[in-house]
């Protein structure tokens, strides 16, 4: 494109400020010097009719505002104002000021125009500049600029028009995807069609004149006002982020630019993990019952091993835990565990199968059995071959039943030699009959008793039963 123009007889001096939009251009002031330097005739006749040289005054490429200032030159000289886009189509804006100084039309920019960062988070970034001329010279009933901070994780803009420009192609993008997906089915278009032809004649639209012809009405600025400083909040852990200020004259439609900075948001705190060893047993305390707490555990099998077996337990009666097992980033089970024992296995891992468990873990006592100095208990065991001890304790006359079972997690280490009653080995190879029975003797009449049985491994911890809770008879 080439712009032409003139100035004033007494212009001493001008300025040209060229604006790029979103790419660079290239752009050269010329001036057209006539040899004759005739008054009477018009501009336009010594243009067409007499000699003239051209000289170059000024030239500038790249996507950065540029502004030359310089004296006038003879009246009877034409200025020439060269701009090409070597990429494609863009936009860029002129402006001619004629005269000493400042224009008034652009905004000031301090003299040290960087943005600063003040502080860094994990999901927010505190920015601060120095104050624009422009907003602290005037008062604040006649001032017209304020500041609009824009964020974005692409890049930093030389120009607000190319940060619009930029937004207006993200959102054209959108909107494009939304229209593909529209176009599944017939109804959605006739349905907007038809809302498009009622909302035509449903009558005169009222807006104000500021929103007709404000340009900067589509900004989604983080920071807008007159503060110098801005926290910008709900950002994404571990990504860097581009920002930009721009202090913009709304009376004149200008802005200028900051020198924009960038930050990367600080990653998200790593949980601390705990290294499990075989053959461990470790209490998981949990002191905030919320959905985020958890705990993470880390295990490695030794040189060619690659099968291991974990157990499981929630010592919190009803309350279950979710228990998630992977292995580089690839869940191999997640279940949630209550009461009952859960070995947790992955079948890409183990050969082997899991050591059985008993079907159900309650006790069963016999009524008909049940006399004043003994009890007949019955319970599920294996088709392995495993120890079985039973432990009672006598409960006090005013010791309620709630209060008297032994906690879920407890095993025999916990419990006095003196409680032990027995021990025995069982194995039965069928599982449907795998039921194994002990007379308790020695026992006081009309006393009552809560009995536990622990099947004790060679792998894991000890495995316990549901307490159960006997009154002897106290006549026979």
């Amino acid at each position: 494109h080439r712009l032409y123009f003139t100035l004033k007889k007494k212009a001493p001096a001008m300025s040209v400020t060229v604006s790029p939009c979103d790419l660079p251009i290239e752009w050269m002031k010329q001036l057209l010097f006539f040899l004759t330097g005739s008054t009477k005739k018009s501009v336009p006749e010594v243009w067409w009719r007499g000699p003239a040289t051209e000289e170059k005054i000024h030239s500038f490429a790249g996507n950065a505002v540029d502004t030359y200032r310089g004296p006038s030159y003879p009246p009877a000289s034409i200025y020439i104002l060269r701009l090409r886009s070597k990429q494609q189509n863009t936009r860029a804006t002129v402006f001619l000021h004629e005269g000493l100084g400042p224009s008034g039309v652009f905004p000031l920019l301090p003299a040290d125009p960087r943005v600063h960062t003040l502080g860094v988070g994990m999901t927010s970034v505190t920015l601060s500049w120095a104050p624009s001329a422009s907003l602290t010279g005037l008062p604040d009933t006649q001032n017209n600029h304020d500041y609009c901070v824009l964020v974005n994780s692409r890049q930093n803009y030389g120009s607000l028009c190319a940060a619009q420009q930029s937004m207006r192609k993200e959102n054209d993008q959108k909107q494009e995807k939304k229209e593909k997906k529209r176009r599944v089915t017939v109804w959605p278009i006739l349905k907007e069609w038809w809302w498009q032809q009622w909302d035509s004649f449903s009558g005169p639209q009222t807006s104000s004149p500021s929103s007709l012809t404000d340009e900067f009405a589509d900004l989604q600025c983080a920071c807008e006002g007159t503060e110098s400083v801005c926290t910008i909040s709900d950002l994404l852990p571990d990504t860097q982020y581009y920002f930009d200020v721009f202090v913009i004259d709304r009376l004149n439609g200008t802005s200028s630019a900051y020198k924009g900075t960038f930050a990367r948001t600080h990653e998200e705190a790593r949980p601390a993990i705990t290294t499990l060893r075989e053959g461990e047993l470790r209490w998981v305390t949990f002191h905030d019952r919320g959905s985020k707490s958890e705990q993470f555990f880390s295990f490695r099998p030794r040189g060619w091993q690659q099968s291991g077996l974990l157990t499981l337990q929630s010592c919190g009666g009803d309350e279950k835990v979710r228990v998630t097992v992977s292995s580089k980033g690839q869940v191999l089970t997640s279940q949630a565990v209550g009461g009952d024992l859960i070995p947790a296995t992955s079948s890409s891992y183990h050969r082997r199968g899991v050591p059985s468990l008993p079907s159900t873990l309650q006790i069963k006592s016999f009524n008909r059995l049940r006399g004043c100095n003994s009890v007949t208990l019955a319970w599920m065991g294996t088709e392995e071959r495993s120890l079985y001890c039973v432990y009672r304790r006598q409960l006090g006359n005013r010791e309620a039943e709630s209060t008297a079972l032994t906690a879920p997690c407890l095993g025999p280490e916990s419990r006095s030699d003196t409680e032990r009653v027995l021990c025995k080995y069982f194995q039965e190879l069928n599982p449907r009959r795998a039921v194994t029975t002990a007379v308790i003797g020695g026992l006081e009449p009309g006393m009552a008793y809560v009995f536990d049985v622990y099947l004790m491994r060679r792998w894991g911890i000890p495995v316990k039963y549901a307490s159960k809770m006997v009154k002897t008879r106290k006549e026979c």
